[in-house]
């Protein structure tokens, strides 16, 4: 059963897309709120498809329209599949799971393909408050090192591979409270993979052994996010 509410991360994504704010010194490229809520700045997101196998929400409802000269198109039955295909040099990040999130483990599976040279995660990611924390468990990238300008804190295994764990801070950065600074907590897993189950509680035990802590649980979902060239993926998220 499920005790979550399923969620979209595109809620509200095609409400009138502002400009990105200018990112800060960091060069972690972690995904700014404006683009969870709004999805398009720079980017041609061509392909939403959801369907299939879990608990229905109400939610943003299908459309199509342009936005700074970029034509979007939005479908959706509420459920848990989506289809994702991008191109462009903005940043969006798409996904679904629960909110609020939990240590629960969630299964997944899908297809994920990015260009080769582009920028782009298939992570496990979510938000907490009081600490204000931005979490990544990264199973899939593209050619963007997810760790580059972070703080290596140690590694551990789980699910099959060693992740390697990683901090950094964001410094008047966008975040789900408006802007704020905030840390970043990085899981990025050495052997890729599409698809399995993600021991959510493993990863969030080994962090606090680096003192890496986390608040109270906002949302939280299997994401794709892109913010360099082109890709597709398509992601059914299951259950826990």
């Amino acid at each position: 059963m499920y005790t979550s509410t399923l969620i979209a991360a595109a809620c509200a994504i095609f409400a009138g897309v502002q400009a990105m704010p200018t990112p800060d010194a960091s060069p972690i490229k972690g995904p700014s709120y404006e683009a969870h809520l709004q999805m398009l700045e720079g980017m041609n997101a061509t392909a939403f498809e959801e369907e299939a196998k879990m608990v229905k929400r109400g939610g943003t409802a299908s459309s199509t329209g342009y936005n700074n000269g970029y034509y979007y198109s939005f479908w959706t039955d509420n459920q848990a599949y989506y289809k994702v295909d991008w191109s462009g040099n903005g940043d969006f990040v798409a996904g679904k799971g629960w909110n609020p999130g939990s240590y629960t483990s969630i299964t997944y599976s899908g297809t994920y393909g990015p260009n080769p040279s582009a920028g782009s995660y298939l992570a496990l990611y979510g938000w907490t408050t009081n600490p204000l924390v931005e979490y990544y468990i990264v199973d899939n990238s593209a050619s963007y090192n997810p760790s580059t300008g972070a703080q290596y804190k140690g590694s551990f295994t789980s699910d099959g591979s060693s992740y390697n764990i990683y901090q950094t801070t964001r410094y008047n950065a966008p975040s789900i409270q408006g802007t704020s600074t905030f840390n970043q907590y990085w899981s990025v897993r050495q052997n890729k993979r599409v698809g399995g189950t993600i021991n959510i509680g493993s990863h969030f035990a080994a962090w606090r052994t680096y003192g890496m802590n986390l608040g109270q649980f906002n949302y939280q979902i299997m994401a794709t996010e892109g913010f360099s060239q082109s890709g597709t993926a398509t992601i059914t998220v299951g259950g826990r």
